[in-house]
């Protein structure tokens, strides 16, 4: 018999590595999204119900037409400057539609959740290896929204019995190594893409927010984690929750970070060309460091980070964006 997994975001970045995750697991994926961020091509692995977190009648008719035995959540807005120009959009977004995918999910009988939340929710504690006990106090309008989640997953598995696995990380990057999927934003706004498409042309420079963090060189700091690690570590998460093993938090990370100019210097080793840049301000929000440890879920769940490194890393986002007729 087949098991159906509901993944809303299925259509972008993380979703779709997800669900060709999941397919080879074994699962049948169903990308839940309502397609403004995500890519109808992406969705490769199983099929797509085209619906918005907002509109509750959609989800029940998912969750009607599918039976999922589980929900892997990763659809929400992300951008952290743009959470603090219109919090409103956020809060609405994220946290209406997380509770009204979290009440459909209840009402249908479906009680295993994995919840993609985000180190943001720390806030800024720098000089810090965040762990799952770190205090959260976010900083900015995403991360409080991400944390306000947490809290109805939390409640609802007291009340209702919802079991959960919430992840905790924060930079994501790379692509699917075979190249089937990758990133591919709308607008785009991480750093290796944004580096990449400075170095092919397709932007005339990649601009550095911030020199005069308190970081050695002055740039942002962050804990880089492969796409495919990440993916895996949701599998492994929800066949957690199917083994009947509890509710859990984990944090998702290397506990290495690196900043912006080891980033640009990492991709010079890596392509053999410079990156064009132009310095900018600091973006309202930005944490100065962001490293997040993983001991928990190498020790609990088997999870090891084995793509996780900078060449390796760049080299799968440089080999997709290089696919004939790739556009951003």
């Amino acid at each position: 018999m087949q098991q159906h997994v509901l993944v809303t975001g299925g259509a972008g970045y993380i979703g779709a590595h997800a669900c060709k995750a999941l397919a080879r697991a074994g699962f049948v994926p169903v990308a839940f999204d309502n397609l403004t961020t995500g890519w109808a091509e992406a969705v490769k692995f199983g099929p797509l119900f085209e619906g918005d977190l907002m509109d509750p009648a959609a989800l029940d008719a998912a969750f009607a037409r599918y039976r999922p035995v589980a929900v892997l959540h990763f659809a929400a807005l992300s951008l952290v400057g743009e959470s603090m120009k219109d919090p409103g959009r956020y809060w609405r977004t994220n946290v209406n539609g997380s509770l009204n995918l979290v009440e459909a999910a209840v009402k249908a009988g479906c009680l295993n959740f994995v919840f993609s939340s985000t180190c943001a929710t720390y806030g800024d504690q720098d000089g810090v290896v965040l762990d799952e006990d770190t205090p959260q106090h976010p900083i900015n309008s995403y991360g409080a929204s991400k944390k306000a989640i947490e809290e109805i997953v939390k409640n609802f598995g007291a009340a209702y019995g919802l079991n959960h696995v919430i992840f905790r990380y924060f930079n994501v990057a790379g692509a699917d190594p075979e190249a089937e999927v990758g990133e591919q934003h709308r607008p785009e706004t991480h750093l290796i893409p944004l580096m990449l498409d400075a170095i092919e042309g397709r932007r005339p420079a990649l601009t550095v927010f911030g020199q005069d963090y308190p970081t050695p060189d002055g740039t942002c700091v962050r804990d880089y984690v492969h796409v495919m690690d990440l993916v895996d570590a949701h599998v492994k998460g929800l066949n957690w929750l199917m083994a009947g093993r509890g509710n859990r938090v984990f944090n998702l990370g290397t506990g290495h970070g690196f900043s912006v100019r080891e980033v640009i210097d990492a991709s010079r080793a890596v392509t053999n060309r410079d990156v064009p840049i132009v310095m900018g301000g600091r973006r309202e929000g930005d944490a100065a460091s962001l490293v997040s440890g993983s001991a928990r879920a190498r020790d609990e769940l088997g999870w090891e980070p084995a793509r996780s490194t900078l060449p390796v890393m760049i080299a799968d986002a440089l080999a997709w964006s290089q696919k004939p007729g790739f556009s951003r």
